[in-house]
């Protein structure tokens, strides 16, 4: 026997069906589950946070004629919003009522702040370890870190870590790369393992910058040892961002004996950082040292196949009715990181609703060309590894070759040249990745490129149009 509230809910969406496009109804209300009825309070169920703010916004008025219509004119309306979490006994979804107005009322929202903003006061002694927050973020775990080329060491390290943190070679654990590739997530994805394998460790996810802040008010209030007595009871810290340390020498100070007191005890350290150790500046040589005792990745810029399978899994996610070739554009054009491929996304789709029109790639293009024209392409090794080897009409398998060809010298060196002033790559990197050679060739290689643009005006008009080329989306 169907239940009451799946009749009521029936009826509401035959009445939206009637005032929405099509697209626009499969797209927002046919995916929605009604979950309950109480007096004239209905609750559905939506699959993202995402998904409640663009039915609120967009369309709150033929929520409101439709929920008044079925339940009369006191009808309410409460969401239950999924939180996709894999621990046990945590809550899955949060609940979010509306009022008659369709506007969420002043404590219509029962959820905690977001995560990652305030870590606990680190002065109060606890006397329970367990009490202490995590500070995960809920979506940051590994079901939903999307592997492929361009981050299967990372995760595969970290998948390591998790099953016996502070036991393996891998400690400490560094994680490098640009800004929006996933560093962050993965870092918490391996604290999330960690309390689900080990539910008496504890863990704790904070930023550089909120760890400076604490370490200045334990400063100002004669504080120090209740705050090292804080993170010595961690079992499992993950510090994001340390490049922010730079310059820092009392925080770094106190970083370097409770990361010694942490290492001596087994406990596992998890970093993360926009560049490399070998690039990292302002640090003190201790600090660096240890952070090369254990084991640094590289998270780099993820494929077209990696983005596209990122695209899939966020469409399924969010419920985006995007089809592979409108997500194919999507990921051929936007090819940065992953943090501007899901605002491209979250973009196109509110576009649909604007304009009640099915996506084209024509429309794709045409409205990321106006959203991201003036945002210059991150430098990569891999994209000046292509421009140069465009440039000079050569294949980029020839760059690893022995050949001691003149332009294909000269086409490797400009390329180590680009890639150590333009990216945070390493030059062990960018050796590697071009030629197959060590750093000291790189080194002889950016001293080559700068002693002829000082001598030769024909070669330095040749490197400005190279970099012209570089800053240009293609």
């Amino acid at each position: 026997m169907e239940k009451d509230y799946q009749k009521v809910w029936s009826k509401c969406l035959d009445l939206i069906r009637e005032h929405v496009a099509p697209k626009s109804f499969m797209t927002w209300f046919q995916p929605i589950v009604a979950v309950g009825l109480q007096g004239s309070v209905l609750r559905i169920q939506v699959k993202s946070q995402y998904v409640y703010e663009c039915l609120e916004e967009h369309y709150v008025d033929v929520l409101r004629m439709a929920i008044r219509s079925v339940l009369g004119a006191n009808g309410k309306l409460e969401y239950s919003v999924v939180v996709e979490e894999s621990q046990k006994g945590r809550p899955n979804s949060m609940i979010i009522s509306s009022t008659q107005s369709g506007k969420m009322s002043g404590n219509g929202i029962d959820m905690k702040p977001e995560k990652g903003m305030v870590v606990e006061n680190p002065f109060e002694r606890k006397t329970n370890r367990l009490e202490i927050d995590p500070q995960l973020h809920a979506s940051y775990t590994m079901e939903n870190f999307v592997e492929g080329n361009s981050n299967c060491v990372p995760k595969a390290s970290a998948m390591a870590i998790a099953k016996s943190p502070g036991k393996t070679a891998f400690n400490p654990f560094l994680i490098y790369g640009g800004s929006g590739l996933g560093k962050t997530h993965l870092a918490q994805a391996i604290g999330w393992e960690v309390k689900q394998n080990y539910p008496d460790k504890v863990v704790l996810y904070v930023t550089t910058n909120v760890f400076q802040r604490q370490f200045t008010e334990a400063q100002l209030k004669n504080e120090i040892n209740n705050f090292l007595h804080f993170y010595q009871l961690i079992d499992v810290l993950i510090l994001d961002d340390i490049q922010e340390l730079a310059g820092k020498r009392a925080t770094q100070n106190t970083f370097f004996h409770i990361f010694d007191e942490l290492h001596r005890a087994g406990k596992q350290l998890i970093l993360t950082s926009d560049r490399s150790p070998a690039d990292l500046k302002d640090l003190e040589e201790r600090l660096l040292t240890r952070f090369r005792w254990g084991l640094s990745v590289e998270m780099q810029v993820p494929d077209f196949e990696t983005r596209l399978q990122i695209a899939r899994f966020k469409a399924r996610k969010e419920g985006f009715d995007f089809s592979d070739e409108i997500l194919a554009c999507i990921c051929k054009y936007v090819d940065s990181n992953i943090r501007e491929l899901e605002g491209a996304m979250n973009s196109l789709l509110a576009q649909t609703v604007f304009t009640h029109q099915d996506l084209t790639p024509q429309m794709v293009q045409d409205f990321l060309g106006k959203m991201i024209k003036d945002q210059k392409p991150e430098m990569t090794v891999e994209r000046i590894e292509k421009v140069v080897c465009d440039y000079f009409n050569i294949e980029p398998e020839v760059l690893q070759s022995k050949t001691r060809k003149r332009e294909i010298v000269q086409a490797r060196q400009l390329a180590m040249y680009f890639c150590k002033n333009y990216t945070n790559a390493s030059l062990a990197y960018i050796g590697k990745q071009i030629g197959r050679k060590d750093h000291t060739t790189v080194l002889y290689a950016c001293k080559a490129v700068a002693d002829l643009l000082e001598t030769d005006r024909t070669f330095r008009s040749q490197v400005e149009e190279l970099q012209q080329k570089l800053y240009c989306r293609s």
